[in-house]
């Protein structure tokens, strides 16, 4: 037998704080969750349709719809559904057409997107 590893107990999402945003003094830890908000060159989208072969239809803040592949560095660690909101990063060739998924927002930390006015582009 082998020990195995021990694992984390699962964070509290209770107050969600942006990424270099530090938590309250004297604050428990655990009880606050960072979320990854969008760099330069990365923007918000909302996944419209699976297409199959980890390639799928986002249509994005900025007004348009980009067909987007999970790179395979993270192909196996994400499962993304219709309807998640993710982070995009355009490709440099076919900017407004193609782009690689980056992250994937649990519902919580996108209603805290939501709230903050970062997915103001896909209310349409």
């Amino acid at each position: 037998m082998y020990n195995k590893p021990k694992r984390k107990p699962p964070v509290e999402e209770g107050v969600l704080l942006e990424e270099g945003e530090a938590p309250p003094v004297g604050a428990e830890e655990g009880a606050y969750t960072r979320v990854r908000t969008p760099r330069r060159g990365q923007i918000l989208g909302e996944v419209e349709q699976l297409l199959g072969d980890r390639r799928m239809l986002i249509k994005c803040t900025d007004g348009n719809t980009r067909l987007c592949r999970i790179p395979g560095k993270i192909r196996k660690r994400i499962w993304i559904k219709e309807g998640n909101i993710v982070l995009v990063e355009p490709w440099t060739v076919q900017t407004n057409e193609r782009g690689d998924v980056l992250w994937r927002y649990t519902n919580q930390q996108a209603d805290w997107l939501e709230k903050r006015g970062y997915l103001k582009g896909l209310e349409a």
